[in-house]
């Protein structure tokens, strides 16, 4: 049976592997976290549908341009609060910074992540992006 420090430490896992496949700039890369179809709500209340691993890479590609046009250099994350729902899936909250060259903090939000167990690992299928 799945325990809630079970899914914590997974969750904490799979976010140090992300923050480590954002330094590389690349939105397949980072898409390969996420499952398809994939929904992501924006703070301002965008939503968008996802439907293939192409479109996904697409527009995290997107993302991170810009991140990267900003000054961005790589992120880190930290309060990561798990919620189970089940025992294939959880709800995961994190804030993220953005860091520049010299580990400065460029911007920061809050997200949350509904995550699902899979054979390769856990993925993301929906997220929301909320104020701090």
């Amino acid at each position: 049976m799945t325990t809630p420090l079970d899914w914590q430490d997974e969750a904490q896992a799979f976010f140090e592997a992300f923050a480590v496949a954002f330094r590389a700039f690349d939105g397949p890369v980072i898409a390969q976290r996420y499952a398809a179809p994939y929904l992501a709500l924006s703070a301002e209340g965008t939503l968008k549908s996802f439907t293939t691993q192409e479109q996904i890479g697409e527009y995290f590609h997107g993302i991170v341009a810009q991140y990267h046009s900003q000054g961005c250099r790589a992120c880190r994350f930290n309060t990561l609060a798990v919620t189970p729902l089940g025992s294939n899936s959880a709800l995961a909250s994190i804030t993220w910074e953005l860091l520049g060259s010299d580990d400065s903090v460029i911007s920061a939000w809050r997200e949350s992540y509904t995550l699902m167990r899979t054979p390769d690992g856990l993925r993301v299928f929906a997220s929301i992006d909320h104020a701090l």
